[in-house]
């Protein structure tokens, strides 16, 4: 059983909204050196990453994996997949990985095949998010420096809370991949885990074809056998979870096999 949901998404790394479900109780150092998720730096004091997704040429058997184009996911129990659509290009612009109360979406670009484009992108998030209202912090995680931001929104009491997200980025052969945690994953690191995994068993395949740096790389949807492959066993009620809205939704498309 796979559940899919459409909603809508920005199409470059250094764009889209930041939601979540959790108001901000995060300390400052919950994902840093005492969260035991930092990794080592270099000799230019630049963090090495410990852990990274894999591109498609260093993957030889693919049967445990769901192709959605560019990206592909390994299935964990009861995980939600929602895609993110371009309604006026009808393109499908990111996946959604929702699991228990947490979130991580995934886009994946074209980029240079001699430098990585995260330090920039990472500069670019952060300067939009301060303009609107928000936070944002440069941490050290498992997969290298990424953004800790708190966007402003209006409570259920009509009070500003900040919804935390992390932004996680990672440069590959020729690819940049850009995950957004949500939900508890952005502020509890045990919570993360699961999250995280999502990320470092995503599988990047590039493609030939020439891109100009920053260009969304093509989705698309999976075939019956791949959607039934993504979700718990089970019947429609079994595979939903808590709505969390990490992201604007649309209507949902539901395939049961």
């Amino acid at each position: 059983m796979g559940l899919f949901s459409r909603g809508k998404s920005k199409d470059r790394p250094d764009g889209g909204a930041v939601d979540a479900d959790l108001t901000d109780d995060l300390d400052q150092d919950e994902f840093g050196a005492d969260a035991g998720l930092d990794g080592e730096a270099d000799g230019d004091g630049v963090a090495a990453v410990t852990s990274r997704p894999l591109d498609r040429s260093e993957v030889e058997d693919d049967s445990d994996y769901l192709n959605l184009g560019a990206i592909w996911l390994r299935g964990q129990q009861g995980m939600e997949l929602r895609l993110e659509v371009n309604e006026q290009e009808q393109q499908i612009t990111g996946v959604t990985a929702v699991i228990g109360e947490s979130a991580v979406q995934l886009q994946a670009f074209a980029a240079p095949r001699t430098e990585g484009v995260w330090i920039d992108i990472r500069n670019e998030i952060a300067a939009s998010i301060v303009d609107a209202g928000g936070t944002a912090e440069v941490l050290t995680g498992e997969f290298g420096e990424e953004l800790l931001t708190r966007m402003p929104q209006a409570g259920p009491d009509g009070r500003t809370v900040f919804m935390p997200a992390r932004f996680v980025g990672v440069d590959g052969p020729r690819w940049f991949l850009r995950a957004v945690v949500s939900g508890r994953a952005a502020i509890e690191p045990a919570a993360a885990e699961a999250v995280h995994d999502v990320i470092r068993t995503t599988v990047i395949d590039r493609g030939e074809e020439a891109m100009p740096p920053r260009e969304l790389l093509p989705l698309r949807l999976p075939d019956a056998d791949g959607a039934a492959q993504a979700g718990e066993p089970g019947d429609a009620d079994a595979a939903g979870g808590p709505d969390l809205n990490p992201f604007e939704r649309g209507p949902e498309i539901t395939e049961v096999r």
